[in-house]
């Protein structure tokens, strides 16, 4: 009876069948012995159609799901046979995973607390190594990305982020329709944009479909750009654009808080929009912006908020007459650290307005990569392959059940 109800929830089927339990509570442990019935056929991963006698056996062992606090393993003679040729195969039970020794049910729980936190945890739970974590992480994104096709992508996102401390950088590719990272590059030079290019036309996709991308004014993705995606029209990002002003702004506000005490501790009031700040930041916002100070930070700011204000336009036009007003307007301005940032804007002016037209973003991307941060810093960081991996685990949206029909939708 017991065999019974295990064989059901094992889902073990003809030929197979439980032949024993073994349940040791000193050891924690219980062993299943799965056997198969006397004459059965089976048939090799390389010849489906056929099917033949056991030749031999050889006895193997699987990781399982835990039973309760007691480790579960599944213990088996596992049949070779012999094909037509005269060659040796060794069958693949269904329950084998991806990884030597574990259950594909095993594996795709794995997989599930992987993507709900770090490695080391996820090893001390289920009671094995983070290399054997990390082997199954890596084998079943190397799986799912080779199944990956690109024919419809039309519209990506690009940025570089850290993978460690100092200048160990990476690049992610992100297909912005569908809200998911494509593709990883080491570095941050043109090349990689030549890598993505070389990986995306490997999977049915075309340099030529790309029509818009979106990235910031790095003279390196530019470059990339213009020599590999020749349909591509750039859009510069919103997001990157604000925190060049806002770099303007606060090296304004730390020049005049030399002198001026009133400016002590008043970073985030010149940086965050009036939305976000609290009671106690508003009302010390009100105290700065009264005229008679005329604080240069308060103009800096009201520079960045009028920026702002541009991407309501309802218009190509009305976008393009506000955003030359507010460029007339910085370059009278008389302060250095915004004039600077008009004259960057003025050099990547066509990329400015393209927003208007393609309406993108990296927004997502920045989404994105704010998760693989906390990621990377509830691990304490990851090696740059393994990195990789959790980055295509956790914002990649693999279809991981064409490896293992056990796992779940990202």
């Amino acid at each position: 009876m017991l065999n019974n109800i295990f064989q059901t929830a094992l889902h073990i089927e003809a030929p197979w069948f439980i032949k024993s339990i073994d349940f040791n509570e000193a050891k924690k442990r219980l062993d299943i012995q799965i056997d198969f019935k006397r004459g059965a056929k089976f048939s090799p991963q390389d010849e489906p159609d056929k099917s033949y006698s056991a030749y031999d056996t050889v006895e193997k062992t699987w990781k399982h799901l835990n039973f309760f606090e007691y480790e579960c393993y599944l213990n088996a003679r596992v049949p070779r046979v012999k094909n037509d040729e005269g060659k040796t195969r060794l069958i693949t039970p269904p329950w084998n995973g991806v990884v030597k020794g574990f259950t594909l049910l095993f594996e795709a729980l794995i997989i599930q607390l992987s993507q709900a936190m770090p490695v080391h945890s996820v090893a001390k739970i289920v009671g094995t190594t983070d290399h054997k974590i990390w082997r199954i992480l890596d084998l079943y994104v190397e799986k799912a990305k080779a199944n990956e096709e690109f024919s419809e992508i039309t519209s990506i996102g690009m940025d570089e982020t850290s993978v460690a401390k100092g200048h160990d950088y990476i690049s992610l590719f992100v297909d912005l329709n569908k809200k998911r990272v494509i593709h990883i590059s080491d570095g941050k030079g043109s090349d990689t944009v030549e890598n993505f290019v070389e990986v995306f036309e490997s999977k049915e996709g075309k340099a030529t479909n790309i029509k818009d991308v979106s990235c910031d004014m790095s003279p390196a993705f530019i470059k990339g750009v213009k020599e590999n995606l020749p349909e591509a029209q750039i859009t510069f990002d919103k997001f990157h654009i604000l925190k060049i002003i806002n770099a303007g702004v606060d090296k304004v506000r730390r020049a005049e808080a030399i002198d001026n005490p009133l400016l002590k501790g008043t970073r985030y009031i010149f940086l965050k929009n009036d939305s976000n700040l609290t009671e106690k930041q508003r009302q010390k916002k009100t105290e700065l912006c009264i005229a008679n100070l005329n604080l240069k930070s308060v103009r800096a700011m009201n520079i960045r908020e009028t920026f702002q204000q541009i991407y309501l336009a309802d218009t190509l036009a009305e976008f393009e007459r506000l955003l030359k007003k507010w460029y007339g307007w910085i370059t009278r301005c008389q302060l250095p650290p915004m004039l600077k940032v008009a004259k960057t804007i003025k050099r990547h002016w066509d990329g400015v307005l393209r927003w208007k037209e393609s309406l993108i973003n990296n927004g997502i991307l920045e989404g994105l990569n704010s998760i693989l941060q906390a990621a990377k810093r509830k691990a304490r960081g990851y090696k740059k392959t393994h990195f990789k991996t959790i980055s295509y685990l956790l914002t990649g949206k693999l279809d991981l059940s064409q490896v293992n029909a056990n796992c779940l939708p990202t």
